[in-house]
Order: C-alpha cells, then sequence, then structure tokens
C-alpha cells in the first residue's frame, strides 16, 4: 500500500511539475520581448509623387474571358537587372507548388534566374535573400528555387521564427518542450499539404507546421527603388490580384533598417547589407507633400485603428482584403459605422486557395456580421475571382483635405496583426489630389463599378445561411487559434 501511495504521488507530482513548464511555456512565449527591430513604425519622412509608385495586378472576368492585367513582377524583374549595388528581398513563398487544377506562370523559376543572372553579370553585387522556413516544407526538402544562389555568393537567410510569439499557443507550447528537439530533416513519406507537385515530407515538418506562424513579408530594395507587396513569386499565386508600392530616394534607409533587423535575429550575416555611408552616397534627399512611414506587424493595426477612429462621415473608408476577421479592427470599423462613416469593403469570398476549394472562412462570417449592424454605412462586394484569389491587402481612407494609405502583406488578422508573423506595410498620407492617392482611389472606384470589367459582385452572390457546421468551425478556430486567419 504504502509503495503503491509512492509511485502514484511521484506520478502526480512529475504531471504536476510538466503541467506548470506546460503552462509556464506558454504565457511566456505570448508576452517574452520581440526582437529588436521588430512590431515598429519609423519616423514619417517626406515624398514626393515622383518617389512613389501604386502597383496593380488584376485578374478579371470581361464576358466569357479572364484578362489577366499583371505588371508587379515586371516592375520587379527590371529592378533585379538595374541592381548593381545591392538586393535585398524578403519573400514568404518562392516555390512551385500547387494541385495542377490548371497551368500556372513560372514566377518562382523566372524570379530566382533573373537573380543569378544578375549576379553572374555583376559579381560584386550583395544579395541578402530573407524567406520562410515553408519553401523548404520545415526542412523536409531543399528550397529549390532560393538555396542555388547560395553558391553564388547569396546571404540566403531562413527566418528564426522561434525569436517569435507564439500565436498557436496550446499546441506550441508542447511543441517547444520536446517535439522541436526531435528535428525535421530525413526522408520524407508524407504527401505534402502545400500541393500535389511538391515533395514528400516527415513528420516532424508536418508538427513543425502546425504552430502556423511565418515570415509573411514581401519586399524587395535595390539602390534604385524599394517594393512592399501583397503578392509572392509562387506558381500558383500567378494569377492573383495583388497590390505593390514602389519608392525611391532615401526612404529606403528605413525599409533596408526594417529587413536588417530579421537578418539579426535570425543569425544572418549582416555585413552583407549595405553601410549608411554607402546609403548616404547612393540615396536620394526626398521631399514633397506625403508623408511615408514604414509600419510592420502590430504597428499596422495600431494605424488601422487609429485613422478609423478618426474617421468622419465626410470622409470615405475602402477596403480591399484577402482576410478579415481581426477583432480590433473589426470593432473600430463598427464604432465608425455608428458614426456614419462610409465604409466600402471587397473581400475576397475565401472559395479557394491554389486552386483547392475552401468554405468561405473567414471572410463570409465576418461580411455577415457587418452586414446585420444597424447601420447603412457599409457595403460589402465581393471580387469576382475564378480559381484565383483577390490577394490584396490594402486599406484607404479617402478625406476632404488629405488621403491616406496603409498597404502590404498583411491580412487583416490576429495572427498578422498581433505580432505573431512578421509582416511589412507602407503609410502614406498627403494631400487627396496627389497623383499616388489619386491612383489608389481610381483603383477602388474601378473594381467597386466594374469599370471595363467584371471585378467585383454584389454581397447576396456570396451571402448564405452560417451553417452550424461551418459557425462551429469558425468559432472553434478562432478561439483555439488553430487558424491561418
Amino acid at each position: 500500500m504504502a509503495r503503491w501511495y509512492k509511485k502514484k504521488r511521484f506520478w502526480f507530482l512529475l504531471l504536476s511539475v510538466l503541467l506548470l513548464i506546460y503552462i509556464g511555456t506558454i504565457i511566456y512565449h505570448q508576452v517574452k520581448a520581440l526582437p529588436e527591430g521588430v512590431s515598429v513604425a519609423t519616423e514619417p519622412r517626406s515624398l514626393s509623387d515622383d518617389d512613389v509608385t501604386f502597383l496593380v495586378d488584376h485578374t478579371y472576368q470581361q464576358g466569357d474571358d479572364e484578362i489577366v492585367e499583371h505588371e508587379i513582377f515586371d516592375e520587379l524583374y527590371a529592378a533585379i537587372e538595374n541592381a548593381e549595388e545591392f538586393l535585398i528581398i524578403d519573400m514568404f513563398m518562392v516555390n512551385e507548388t500547387s494541385n495542377e487544377s490548371r497551368m500556372y506562370p513560372p514566377l518562382s523559376s523566372e524570379f530566382s534566374e533573373r537573380i543569378a543572372t544578375q549576379m553572374e553579370r555583376h559579381p560584386d553585387l550583395n544579395v541578402v535573400f530573407i524567406t520562410d522556413h515553408l519553401n523548404t516544407t520545415y526542412g523536409s526538402h531543399e528550397a529549390e528555387h532560393i538555396d542555388y544562389l547560395a553558391d553564388l555568393g547569396a546571404e540566403i537567410i531562413y527566418t528564426d521564427l522561434s525569436q517569435l510569439r507564439d500565436p498557436n499557443p496550446l499546441y506550441s507550447g508542447l511543441w517547444r518542450m520536446g517535439l522541436q528537439w526531435f528535428g525535421q530533416r530525413g526522408t520524407g513519406w508524407i504527401t505534402n499539404p502545400l500541393g500535389e507537385t511538391s515533395p514528400e515530407v516527415t513528420v516532424r515538418s508536418l508538427l513543425k507546421l502546425t504552430n502556423i506562424k511565418a515570415n509573411h513579408r514581401k519586399v524587395l530594395i535595390t539602390e534604385d527603388a524599394g517594393y512592399v507587396l501583397s503578392a509572392n513569386p509562387h506558381d500558383a499565386s500567378g494569377f492573383n490580384s495583388n497590390i505593390g508600392i514602389k519608392v525611391q530616394g532615401e526612404f529606403l534607409y528605413d525599409l533596408i533598417e526594417s529587413e536588417k533587423a530579421v537578418a539579426a535575429f535570425s543569425g544572418g550575416d549582416v555585413s552583407m547589407f549595405p553601410s549608411e555611408e554607402s546609403l548616404a552616397s547612393l540615396l536620394a534627399p526626398t521631399d514633397g507633400p506625403l508623408s511615408a512611414q514604414v509600419v510592420t506587424e502590430r504597428e499596422i493595426e495600431y494605424a488601422v485603428i487609429d485613422a478609423l477612429d478618426a474617421a468622419t462621415p465626410e470622409d470615405t473608408v475602402w477596403l480591399g482584403m484577402f482576410y478579415l476577421s481581426d477583432r480590433h479592427i473589426i470593432e473600430a470599423m463598427e464604432r465608425a459605422a455608428d458614426r456614419g462613416v462610409p465604409q466600402r469593403i471587397i473581400l475576397d469570398p475565401n472559395q479557394n486557395a491554389f486552386g483547392q476549394e475552401k468554405i468561405g472562412l473567414p471572410n463570409i462570417p465576418v461580411a455577415e456580421e457587418l452586414v446585420t449592424l444597424d447601420s447603412d454605412s457599409i457595403d460589402i462586394r465581393w471580387y469576382n475571382t475564378n480559381l484565383e484569389q483577390y490577394h490584396s491587402k490594402i486599406f484607404f481612407v479617402d478625406r476632404p483635405d488629405s488621403a491616406q494609405v496603409i498597404a502590404g502583406s498583411t491580412n487583416f488578422t490576429a495572427r498578422n496583426l498581433d505580432d505573431y508573423n512578421l509582416e511589412s506595410n507602407l503609410s502614406i498620407e498627403g494631400p487627396p489630389d496627389s497623383a499616388f492617392l489619386s491612383d489608389v482611389r481610381n483603383y477602388f472606384e474601378r473594381l467597386w463599378e466594374n469599370e471595363d470589367g467584371e471585378f467585383t459582385v454584389e454581397y447576396e452572390e456570396y451571402e448564405e445561411p452560417l451553417g452550424w457546421v461551418k459557425y462551429v468551425t469558425y468559432r472553434i478556430q478562432k478561439a483555439l487559434r488553430f487558424t491561418t486567419y
């Protein structure tokens, strides 16, 4: 009896200690300090209309035809071909994974081949390529279109996501306590969840993937220009509708510093980045009526909420978004609606991802919540997608005396905005009649009014009763954070 009691007491104490460690691990990795240079809003810098350009990829219907009207990657290829001093890249997805539902543009191979060609043409070109381990399916295979650039002299940096906070805490607590120590490399034998064309993966890679966090940035910088985008050089994303902003001049210093911070905490060689002295000679001073900032991670959420809370009934708020589910932003939108602020929202219907069918989460239940408010201020239209996504992430406040755009890589979800993922956006404000802000306004009006194409459809097109299965799935995923949105 005494032996049985001692054994029971031993197991009770052991489980109690493990539980305390588990809870402590969860709490610590929710509140721990972020790496230096993460979650920042830089000091505003002045820009002229000549220093900033709005870029757009449209895929839309025109009668029975699908029209692909894209410019972003042509811009990137031109920038790569003109780079002679440095090329800094931070891209989330650079691969050809798909389920082969259609022929996709070979964006990943062309992107990397352009870089390789320029490196061979200019051997002294410093190339820093920051990316996410998603491209190796978390250690199961090489990143075909990235790793070979290291042989040409590029500094390849896989982001150390363990330095970031955990968006999936119940699982990540277990992962950090033990599962991570088994590693991920080995011979894969499980079908890759990213697509049928991808190499098979190990169980350990899937266990790491389940942490569900990423370096989600899409940035490219040379001595001539910087680009902050919603677009990935990923084959199955080749038909997606996207946006981007090109900036020039000394503003690039702030963008470079935000990328240098990621390289530093991920163990990269920061000496590959240009020095302040070289940037002083390469980057031209800028001045003008526009005020621009780099905003990353949670600072993006703060900037959007501040703009919503300051909006008046004389303003118009525009939103074009792939995923919308962040409660803080939704509540700010509802407060603005209560004040009578007009809001025009264009959402992806979340029906497919890379050719695979989805069930409309999170946008369909969020849209239903917004349209059922006791307010006439919110209008919602769906982008008229086919087998592609409306992948844009752009927020715009159009005021009588000024306008502001916040755009880049960031979906409006807790995962993207609460310091879990790495994200990069630009916030640019200025006179509403400036060429850049007029281009943003014209972009939204073209989609809303279906000028020269069938870009968007009425809310009722995807309106459906939120069945209990979809509702419960949505709520459980949000409560447990076991989701990508």
